[in-house]
Order: structure tokens, then sequence, then C-alpha cells
């Protein structure tokens, strides 16, 4: 089997099931967990480089006796002989190679897969509180650099210790012919590594400093691509430019700086074996010259020394890969040990069967069973505030149907409860994978919601209807259609208890009336809450909360808030004619409002 082939039948075996419980408490042992996780691969990994390492130190001994047991004594059949091992011994060394680095493949794409499926497990978890926890910048940065650097630094476990053997195989080998060359050689490595580890370490603080500049310039890009027509709107575009230019020019020479460091560990990582290399053969041609070794000696000390170079440089590069290892594992940990703000207590209780209502005992807000209730609020916070308890984003003593929402199991209460944003996402595919989260949505489920949502003019526009492709967060239509393609998914859930926030403020007057009546008669027997201050909407609730200061103070139809509640019709109407009290003319004016 290649060694592709082997990947591709490797790849259908991941993502793992279960990937298992990581060890987060630091990088080291999230590190020693992606091992342990996979210790059978890692062993043989171990034991294909050892073998390969250490067989490569076996040409050097063997050309040695073809030189003094042939050539030198003339013994034709000895020459043979050791030529054929030699030949021999060299397909073995091809085979190990392959065996090991197929092996060490393996390794790596399991730590970089498993590493993907606890982070995305947990990200999941953390639900709603991920992005007040942590930017799509650092997510970004992570995928881009930090899973495949922690997967480098898997090498240790295979070639790292076969590195590890195979210097102390070629102590011994020269031990057999002499000691101060075996003195020499067991100085001389460490003394390489005490040469270049100063540098190293300069070199990782300077790279782990210019990688976390990065991953906040990352973030920054990121949340200014992401908020671009808002900063177009209120004229901040320039602004944030030039402050992402500034930074970007400050991270240029960081960037330099680490540039320069790596070029200098580069070079002498290269240069110094070398020349280790030419001490120790200078040391043994003077030792031959002298007939202290004979000739084929010498060739077989050039040859350890050089496929000693295999080894060490294995070395430097497992004291350059750890570090950085370890850096990227504690982005992994920071992550893995992230709490979401809401979790499910150890003593569950079912929801209620059928319709009931929710009550929040802070705000006093209370949703009827099977109505539309609508939540207006001067300050949007308090009534967002009042929808998160609710929908159960955060802990607070809000009951359904008599019962604490915070002694359901929270998968439970997302099931049947549905906290719908003006700012959820919208994945990027077809519009029917966008906005049918069931496979069990047929056609004429979606074009009901559609209808629902007034979005029949969009599917209409697009060129392949449903099936047309949208970019992601639904960037190639308009705010408005945007808006009205979230109230189709929502809708199309059909959950017991829907919470709508701003439902409509992107829509124009004639479209909002519509999408009025026609979500109320969708919603018809399900108990519905929007949050808006549009009297359009307002009109359509069977009842109305007026929020202040966090607490609902009146509730009513439209009608009788707008006769009751002058700061209330101040509110809705922004200025319009505050003087008519009469329901008629309230409803006269919900039709020309906004």
């Amino acid at each position: 089997m290649t060694e592709g082939s082997d990947l591709r039948t490797y790849a259908h075996r991941v993502p793992y099931a279960d990937p298992g419980a990581p060890d987060h408490r630091s990088p080291a042992r999230y590190l020693w967990w992606l091992v342990k996780m996979q210790r059978k691969r890692v062993v043989l990994g171990a034991l294909w480089g050892s073998s390969w390492m250490c067989a490569l130190m076996l040409s050097p001994y063997l050309m040695s006796k073809a030189i003094d047991s042939g050539l030198k004594a003339g013994d034709r059949g000895q020459l043979v002989l050791w030529v054929s091992v030699i030949l021999a011994v060299g397909a073995v060394v091809a085979v190990l190679g392959i065996l090991r680095h197929r092996t060490m493949t393996l390794i790596r794409v399991d730590a970089a897969y498993r590493t993907v499926q606890v982070v995305v497990r947990h990200i999941t978890h953390l639900g709603a509180a991920l992005t007040s926890k942590v930017s799509a910048g650092e997510l970004t940065h992570l995928q881009a650099g930090d899973i495949g650097r922690i997967a480098q630094t898997l090498t240790i476990a295979g070639p790292g210790v076969g590195a590890v053997i195979a210097y102390a195989t070629t102590a011994v080998l020269l031990f057999n012919i002499s000691a101060l060359l075996a003195l020499v050689v067991l100085l001389g490595v460490p003394l390489l590594a005490v040469t270049i580890g100063p540098l190293l370490e300069k070199l990782h603080g300077a790279e782990g400093a210019y990688r976390e500049k990065q991953g906040e310039l990352t973030a920054q890009a990121v949340d200014v691509v992401t908020g671009l027509s808002v900063l177009n709107g209120i004229g901040g575009k320039p602004m944030f430019a030039r402050r992402y230019r500034e930074r970007s020019q400050a991270l240029l020479s960081d960037g330099y700086r680490v540039a320069s460091l790596t070029s200098w560990v580069q070079s002498l990582g290269a240069c110094l074996p070398v020349l280790f290399l030419a001490l120790v053969t200078w040391i043994a041609a003077r030792m031959a010259a002298g007939g202290t070794i004979t000739v084929g000696e010498l060739v077989a000390v050039y040859g350890y020394v050089a496929t000693l170079l295999v080894p060490v440089t294995f070395f430097i590069e497992g004291a350059d890969d750890l570090p950085r290892g370890l850096v990227s594992a504690r982005r992994v940990t920071n992550i893995l040990a992230m709490t979401p703000d809401v979790e499910d207590s150890k003593t569950l209780v079912p929801a209620p069967s059928g319709s009931a209502e929710l009550h929040d005992p802070v705000s006093g807000l209370v949703l009827p069973a099977g109505r539309m209730t609508a939540l207006v609020s001067a300050r949007f916070d308090e009534a967002r505030a009042v929808v998160e308890r609710l929908g159960r984003y955060t802990d607070s003593d809000a009951t359904w149907g008599g019962i604490p929402l915070a002694d359901m199991e929270l998968a439970e209460v997302r099931r049947h409860i549905l906290f719908a944003d003006n700012d959820t996402y919208l994945f990027g595919g077809s519009v029917r994978a966008a906005v049918s989260v069931r496979e069990s949505h047929s056609d004429e489920d979606i074009e009901r919601a559609v209808r629902a949502a007034v979005a029949e003019d969009i599917i209409e526009s697009l060129p392949n209807g449903l099936e047309s492709r949208l970019d992601n967060r639904a960037l190639n239509v308009s705010g408005g259609q945007r808006q009205r393609l979230r109230l189709v998914r929502a809708l199309l859930a059909d959950p017991e208890v829907l919470l709508l926030v701003e439902p409509t403020s992107a829509l124009d007057a004639h479209t909002e009336a519509t999408v009025a009546s026609r979500v109320k008669a969708a919603r018809e027997g399900r108990t519905t809450l929007v949050v808006s201050t549009s009297p359009l909407l307002l009109g359509h609730a069977s009842q109305v909360s007026y929020l202040v200061n966090g607490r609902v103070v009146a509730v009513g139809t439209h009608g009788e808030l707008l006769a009751q509640q002058p700061d209330y019709r101040a509110l809705v109407f922004r200025g319009a004619d505050e003087n008519e009290p009469s329901v008629q003319a309230a409803g006269t004016q919900e039709g020309i409002s906004r």
C-alpha cells in the first residue's frame, strides 16, 4: 500500500466518534495526552525511527569490513560478500525509512484531527458563551497555524527517540575503534546543543510575542471585515483602517526580527554539524596516518559521524519544535478550560408537556401560552437580558409551566424554546440548507415558511431558487433579505416557544406590515415573543408588555397602552402626533408610522 492510499484510508476513519477527554491542565499534559491516545502507533513510530537510524550506522561498519577484509587483503570473495551485505542493508534502510515516515505522518494527522475534534466539540458545548470568550480571529489563528505546530511536535515521539538510540549506538561503535574519538563525539553533540540553545530560546521568546500580536491583528481584521457595513455607515472605516495599518507596520518590524533570528538558527544548525564532522574526520585521519587505526576504520569513523548528522538534525529540530508546540498547545488548553455560562444541573426534571406560560420573575414578564406577546423597551439591552433569561442563555429563576428552566436539561430547553436573534449566523451553501435545519422539511414546509416571512421575492430573484448559493453569513444578499431568511429558518424550526428579537428592523413599512400579519397567522396556537418598538408589529400582538428599568410596568393591548401610557406612546411613535388617545386614531397612526 502506498503512503497516499494509506492516508486516504486513514482519513475515512476520522473523525472519531469519541476523540477522548483531553488533559488540559497544562500544554505539556495536553501533548502527552495526544501521545497516549495513540500509544501503539507512537511505539511503532519510535521502533521504525530507531531501527532506521541504527541501520544507517551499519553501512560505515560494513564499508570498513569491505575495505580491510576485501580490498586491503586482496580477497575478492570477501569484497563481494561485504558489498552484497551493504546492498541488502541499503534496501532494508529504504523500507524502514518508508515505514517510519508513513507511521509518523499518521501520528501527526491523528494529533491534528483529534485536536480539531476536541476544540470543535468544546466550542459547541460553550454555545452562545463562545463569542464573549474568544474571537473569530483567535479561532482562525488556531486553525491556520497552531494545530499544525502541535502535530509537528509529535515528531519527537518517533525520530526523536530514534535519534537518542542512534546517538548511543554510534558512541558504542566508536569506542570499539578509539576511546578518544568516542569521547569527542559524546562531548561534541551536547556542545552543539549548548551553542544553539540560547539562540533558540531567544528566537522562541521573540516568536511567541510575534504570534500573540499576529493573533490579535488577525482578530482585529476579522472584526473589521465583519462590521464593514456598519463602519461604512458611521464613517469609521478610514479610522479603523489606519489603526490596522499602524499595528501591521509595528508587527512587520517584529516579523523581520523573528526572521533574522530564524536565519541565524538555521545557518548554525546547518554549519555547526558540518564543522563538527570536519573536526572528527581530521582527528581520525591523523590517527590513521599514525597507524593507530586502519584505513577501513577511518572510513567507518567518517561514515559514523556523517550519519550522526541525521540524529543531530532531529535533536535541533526537536529543540525548536517543542517550545513552539507548547505555545500552540497553550492556546488549545486555554479554550478547553473555558466553561459555558449555563450548564445542566445535577438533578434534571422534564419540560412541561403541551403549552405552558413562561415567566421571568426578575422583570415580571409573563408569556401566556399559545399567544403572541410583544415586549417594548426604550433600552434594548434590558429587553435582550429578559429574552436571554427566558431562553436560558443566562442562569435565572425563569420558569416554564411553573418549572424552573434551570432544572431542565439544556438540550431539551433548546429543542422547545428558540431564541432568534437579528444577528444569528447564516451558513454558506444553498438557500435550502441555510434555512432548513432538518432533512424532514418538505418543499411545501419551506414554501409556507418563505411566504410567512415574505421572502418569496428573494427566492425568485436568485438564479436557482432554493438551490442558489449563499456566501458565509449570506453577505451576497442585502441586510433586509438576510433578516427575512433568518425569520424563514426560525419559522421553519416551528418551536413550542419562539423568541424574536427585532425581526423586522431592516424592512420597509409595507413589507414589515405584511410580515407582522403573516407571522401571527403562522404562529397561531404557539407561544411567541417579539421584541420591538414597531407599531406595525405591536398592533398584531395579543398582549404588549412595557419594560422600564428592567421591570414590566404596564400590560395590555397596543391600543390600550397608547391610550394609558404617554411614555409608551412617545417611544413607539417617536415624535409623531402623541395627543391622539383613541384606539382608532392609534390604528390609523400605525398604518402611516415608519
